[in-house]
């Protein structure tokens, strides 16, 4: 692997990365979100039934999706917690289709069990937002496997993680723990060019903290990992509209164009790949940006 050169997509996104699992390389990635559960924060529900669920994840890669990245269970705050069977039973079917049709499939899990399942099924990267909360079993999953992982940072889980959102500064902490974590990846057989960072926008942060992770960003793309943003609908973007607008509140949907913003930022500043619900506003947010930044570079070149 490669160190971290600039290029169009973003001024530090590590070209080599791009290659797992016969993933594009020198830009920017799309993950796009199938929620296969009834009490997710924004679209609970909505890709009920195997059917439904794999039609769903093929209008996402036919707009622009890299990666659909499939969960079971709920990670929102005070969400209940659901049993390894159970995220077994609403994902193996589906994440095995989209493998048939050649999707790159993400699978969105915090247990041990279901990871080894969904690698089975066609998986070919781990998303796991347990944070603090990784188990040993997990890691010996994803090294025995050998496929990458996405470590994100979290405290506590749903029903904590609100409490446990006090930092003196957010970043510098975020980092740590992040590299922390990663330390135990590396004892246990996980090669560091599998490893990719997630600062885990949302989960145990709050006010402003979420703002200045993305602002912070450089200090997580400056680790030589590849790096995960993961804001799409999330708390932090509804209460910043509902600021700009005056309202109690913005609804999740009503979040896409500003996640698209957020999304077209955060590969200007080197981010790896970007976690979406609306896969066709931000597939052409990345696009726009390309080229904004490849004119960019021609003038720099020129002068």
């Amino acid at each position: 692997m490669t160190g971290a050169p600039s290029h169009p997509a973003g001024r530090g996104a590590p070209r080599g990365w791009g290659t797992y699992a016969q993933l594009p390389a020198g830009r920017t990635l799309v993950m796009g979100i199938l929620n296969l559960t009834p009490d997710s924060f924004s679209d609970g529900g909505a890709h009920a039934g195997v059917e439904a669920a794999v039609s769903h994840a093929l209008a996402m890669v036919e707009a622009g999706a890299d990666v659909v990245d499939v969960g079971g269970e709920s990670t929102r705050p005070g969400a209940d917690p659901v049993a390894p069977a159970e995220e077994q039973r609403r994902v193996l079917e589906v994440i095995e289709r989209l493998a048939g049709h050649g999707v790159v499939v993400s699978a969105d899990t915090k247990h041990a069990q279901t990871a080894r399942a969904a690698i089975g099924a066609g998986a070919q990267i781990v998303n796991d937002v347990s944070g603090l909360g990784l188990t040993e079993e997990m890691i010996e999953v994803c090294a025995a496997a050998d496929v990458p992982y996405i470590l994100t940072h979290a405290r506590g889980d749903s029903a904590t993680m609100d409490s446990r959102a006090r930092y003196d500064d957010v970043v510098e902490e975020v980092r740590a723990e992040l590299l922390q974590q990663r330390e135990r990846l590396l004892a246990g057989g996980v090669r560091p060019e599998r490893i990719i960072l997630d600062p885990g926008l949302g989960f145990a942060k709050g006010g402003d903290q979420d703002w200045r992770l993305l602002a912070g960003l450089d200090r997580l793309t400056s680790l030589g990992h590849p790096v995960l943003v993961a804001a799409s609908r999330k708390r932090f973007i509804g209460t910043a509209l509902a600021r700009a607008r005056g309202t109690e509140q913005v609804p999740a949907p009503e979040r896409d164009a500003a996640t698209a913003v957020i999304s077209a930022l955060a590969a200007e500043r080197g981010a790896w790949a970007v976690r979406v619900h609306d896969v066709a506003a931000t597939a052409d947010a990345l696009a726009v940006t390309r080229s904004w930044l490849a004119a960019q570079s021609t003038i720099d070149h020129q002068s």
